[in-house]
């Protein structure tokens, strides 16, 4: 935990989740580029309608909860980082309204603060979905890090929102400033990717901040072909769900299972719930941070297939996490079956946890595991 100074008060951070962020803060030089320009141009009159948008860990929010903001975000683990860093600063949780990007923000903003997202296909849904919630004098300022930042992002500003400009560096960080243009012809884009799975017979949509949302990825492809065959009314947990797929095969593979598929993804479980409709299929699908809220012991088989990276982040932090809840919410006997890139050595983590592992197949770059609790 580290501490920002800004607004003429120091403000106790910190990562969510805290195992695997080593010395990583939870604010970067975008944050404070952009927290220092609000301080040059004063922040907004009371009353304001402020909104915060692609905060990962609440500093910006919490930096101006004195204002009572509105965060807006794809993710679950931002939604408990903010909660966990109002927390730590004595903050009421309704300084700051938390909403889903499942859902749209129902207000109109005089200042919006964004922070360039990795994915560019959530990023220009954002920016058309803000539209209707914007007035011609509303302040637009986004910002990220250089490194991190293609001229797509600011051709997307000018295109989505209106006339934008960007500043100088700082701290290898960049801002742009968009002014709204109500009248702007903006593309005509479709949020919903349809993907077609032929060998389960399935078409699955997945929205904009969807994981490999134009297509089937290999990992996934490869652990298809080798899930287990359960009897009778066994209990399956889907985690990291994104789209469903999994969860929807094993639904057609074993349709006595009972099965529930979990994602810190707003759009990625809403996406899972559709597609587990449209396929006829009765399977729950819910927002959560991996295994965290499911009951312990009772389940008969995990399904993983883990992201190596969190934000911009590489590492296998959440994947520890996952395979730790998995190890928690299965029964004695039941089978914690993950995919991943083969140098990732997720079979090290796993006979550390489990005691063994054990490989199921393997390609050129992904490997299939077995651990059984």
């Amino acid at each position: 935990m580290e501490t920002l100074d800004v607004f003429g008060q120091s403000l106790k951070l910190r990562r969510y989740p805290r195992e695997g962020s080593g010395n990583l803060r939870a604010w970067d030089a975008a944050d404070e580029f952009l927290l220092r320009q609000l301080t040059e141009e004063g922040l907004p009159a009371a009353g304001s309608k402020v909104l915060v948008v692609n905060d990962s860990f609440g500093a910006l929010s919490v930096a101006l909860s004195s204002i009572s903001p509105a965060s807006w975000s794809d993710s679950h683990l931002a939604r408990l980082a903010l909660a966990e860093n109002q927390r730590l600063n004595g903050l009421a949780p309704d300084k700051v309204r938390f909403i889903g990007a499942d859902t749209d923000p129902q207000e109109n903003f005089d200042l919006v603060l964004l922070k360039f997202p990795k994915s560019l296909a959530w990023w220009q849904d954002c920016l058309l979905r803000l539209r209707p919630f914007l007035h011609e004098n509303s302040r637009i300022i986004s910002g990220g890090m250089i490194k991190h930042t293609t001229k797509r992002i600011f051709t997307l500003l000018a295109s989505c929102l209106g006339p934008t400009k960007t500043s100088l560096g700082r701290k290898k960080a960049r801002l742009a400033f968009t002014e709204f243009d109500p009248a702007l012809d903006c593309p005509g884009v479709q949020s919903i990717q349809r993907v077609q799975v032929p060998e389960l017979g399935l078409t699955l949509d997945n929205q904009a901040n969807v994981f490999s949302r134009d297509r089937l990825d290999p990992g996934t492809r490869l652990l298809l072909q080798h899930l287990p065959l359960l009897e009778g009314p066994a209990h399956v947990t889907d985690v990291g769900c994104g789209n469903g797929v999994l969860s929807l095969a094993m639904a057609q593979r074993c349709p006595e299972a009972v099965i529930v598929g979990t994602d810190e993804s707003f759009q990625a479980v809403a996406s899972a719930r559709s597609n587990a409709r449209t396929a006829g299929l009765e399977i729950e699908f819910k927002v959560m941070d991996g295994c965290r809220d499911l009951p312990e012991g009772n389940q008969d088989l995990v399904l993983c297939n883990p992201p190596f990276h969190q934000d911009r982040v590489v590492g296998d932090g959440v994947a520890r996490m996952m395979f730790q809840g998995a190890l928690g919410i299965l029964k004695s006997g039941g089978e914690l079956r993950v995919v991943g890139n083969r140098h990732l050595g997720y079979h090290t983590r796993l006979t550390e946890m489990f005691g063994r592992c054990t490989v199921i197949s393997e390609d050129g770059k992904f490997v299939v595991l077995s651990a059984v609790k």
